[in-house]
C-alpha cells in the first residue's frame, strides 16, 4: 500500500475533523473518483458531501479521471460562495 497526503479546505476541515491526514490506497491504479468514495467511506461527515468539491492533485485541478499515485498531494476544496 502506499498513501497520499490529503488536505481539507473550509467546511471539509470541520467535516472530516481535521486539516490534512495521510491516507493509504490500496493496490493498484486509484484515481480521484475513487479517492473520493474512500474518504467518505472513512469520515461520516464527509458521506455525499464531496460531489461539489473541486479537487486539486499536486497543486493543480483535475478531473476524476485523474490517476493518484504515492507521494501526491490531494486538496479538497468546497465550492465558495459570497457577496
Amino acid at each position: 500500500m502506499a498513501g497520499v497526503s490529503v488536505l481539507y479546505f473550509a467546511a471539509l476541515r470541520d467535516l472530516a475533523g481535521k486539516a490534512s491526514e495521510e491516507v493509504e490506497l490500496p493496490d493498484g491504479p486509484v484515481t480521484v473518483a475513487m479517492l473520493r468514495v474512500l474518504l467518505e467511506k472513512r469520515h461520516a461527515g464527509l458521506s455525499g458531501r464531496l460531489a461539489g468539491v473541486r479537487v486539486a492533485l499536486n497543486e493543480e485541478f483535475t478531473d476524476e479521471t485523474a490517476s493518484i499515485a504515492a507521494g501526491d498531494v490531494v486538496a479538497l476544496i468546497p465550492p465558495v460562495s459570497g457577496g
